[in-house]
């Protein structure tokens, strides 16, 4: 299902392309905004991971270099069934943690070391496991692409600006009032794009996470510890790249009065009452899972 969500994806913000590449430069500028697109889909799909990963910093680590975070997350990958994942911790004080590739076989796993400071290993251990639930959904496929390709729309339409302002370019069928659309109208139609791929799936990979690692609450109180930090600390790198805000497993925008536009997340509450009632109707009394 997620692959034809993929797809639509891709033919979607191909469209957008070239009605912006229009609007800036009508047939000759559709033309190149398709080259431009077809590019930017082929990229998406083999190598939106790793620019997000190089985009934040991340570092890969292993059993060596971080042995209680990989422990954690190789015993959950073997709960749930996956391949194991690379794992990458990322320097940043705002606890957050997110998951990209474009498979199971292919994926990722980044923490902030502000998450592995300010959480306990079962509260580590709920939000991997979340992420995970991402993995095994292969949400991280879509997400990841969305994000590149959002970026990009909005980076196109920046260049409006400088090249789309003249009112006299005869190229422009709108003229300035087709350069204010595209400024204003391309960075909505993807952020929409977003916001339409990630609510339901978070409330979802609460669910499978929750049941990777045994423990509900583990997850509940993380997402608690989480959104109170995320308002308080910045993420810098995030404030500057938006579109990659639905990534994270809390919004990590706060510092900027655009951020609300790019509220992706379902409310934390909501969700951690969802998993309190999940606690109530499981064996959440003992400690099970990766350390059962």
């Amino acid at each position: 299902m997620n692959y034809f969500k993929t797809a639509l994806l891709l033919a979607g913000m191909t469209a957008l392309f070239l009605a912006v590449g229009y609007l800036l430069g009508g047939s000759s500028g559709m033309l190149i905004a398709l080259v431009f697109a077809l590019g930017m889909n082929f990229f998406a799909y083999w190598n939106s991971d790793k620019a997000v990963l190089r985009m934040y910093g991340a570092r890969q680590v292993d059993k060596r270099t971080a042995p209680e975070f990989y422990n954690i997350v190789e015993r959950l990958a073997e709960n749930a069934g996956l391949p194991m994942p690379k794992v990458f911790i990322i320097e940043n004080d705002q606890p957050n943690a997110f998951a990209t590739g474009r498979n199971p076989e292919n994926a990722s796993v980044a923490a902030t070391t502000g998450l592995l400071r300010r959480l306990t290993w079962e509260e580590v251990a709920g939000v991997m496991a979340h992420e995970l639930a991402h993995v095994k959904s292969r949400d991280t496929l879509i997400m990841t692409i969305s994000a590149t390709l959002a970026g990009a729309i909005s980076m196109l339409a920046n260049f409006a600006l400088f090249f789309g302002g003249n009112r006299q370019n005869n190229n422009n069928p709108l003229g300035f009032i087709g350069v204010i659309l595209t400024v204003i109208l391309a960075p909505l139609a993807a952020m929409l794009v977003q916001m339409a791929v990630s609510r339901t799936g978070e409330y979802r990979a609460d669910e499978v996470g929750a049941q990777i690692c045994g423990q509900p609450l583990w997850l509940a109180s993380a997402l608690e510890k989480i959104d109170r930090s995320a308002k308080q600390i910045d993420n810098q790198i995030a404030e500057r790249n938006p579109a990659t805000a639905h990534l994270f497993i809390i919004n990590p925008l706060h510092a900027n009065k655009v951020d609300s536009l790019f509220s992706t997340h379902p409310r934390t509450a909501n969700r951690v009452a969802r998993l309190r009632q999940m606690a109530g109707q499981t064996e959440a009394a003992r400690p099970r899972g990766p350390w059962g």
